[in-house]
């Protein structure tokens, strides 16, 4: 059934924008991927390993494999020479894996807030995507979009912000935002 699948993959979607769901959607459609049989990579840039509960939950599936490779700090606009190493560390290891054969779908969380903060650059990131399989569907999470990425793209959604709890003073919930 898998085998069947792969033949129509090979995509580059992106989920952009200032609203809350980037990540979320793309649990889902790792959830949604997995279900069907295929195996999925989910590539964390700037999250920690510890601490969300989405890395709580795709320990318990088998055919998601979630690696966080984000440090221990929030980065800033002026980021540390760390968190640059940090961001190309994770773009060569999603690379290595990706390029395994193992994965059908490849989600890097929070790489287009790496390429924001200039991390990585849209041409490192484009340069390591075509590196591929071909039947790798691939989705890029995190605010910003830069034209290359948007013309690289085969689905771009874009999360609008309308309203926030945050605007109430409530803080990020465990199980709801992380």
């Amino acid at each position: 059934m898998a085998e069947d699948i792969r033949n129509e993959l090979g995509l580059v979607q992106i989920y952009t924008g200032n609203g809350k769901g980037k990540t979320t959607a793309a649990l889902g459609l790792a959830l949604r991927a997995s279900g069907r049989g295929l195996n999925v990579l989910f590539l964390q840039f700037m999250k920690p390993p510890a601490g969300y509960g989405e890395h709580m939950a795709c320990e318990k599936i088998d055919n998601i494999t979630m690696i966080p490779m984000g440090l221990d700090h929030f980065v800033s606009k002026n980021p540390k020479p760390e968190d640059i190493e940090a961001a190309h560390k994770a773009l060569a290891k999603a690379e290595e894996l990706i390029g395994s054969g193992k994965y059908d779908l490849a989600i890097l969380d929070e790489s287009m807030n790496a390429v924001r903060l200039g991390l990585i650059t849209p041409k490192e990131l484009i340069d390591s995507l075509e590196k591929r399989p071909k039947h790798v569907e691939i989705v890029l999470t995190g605010r910003g979009l830069p034209p290359e990425l948007e013309e690289y793209a085969d689905l771009v959604t874009e999360m609008k912000l309308i309203k926030h709890p945050m605007d109430k003073g409530i803080d990020a919930r465990k199980g709801i935002e992380f």
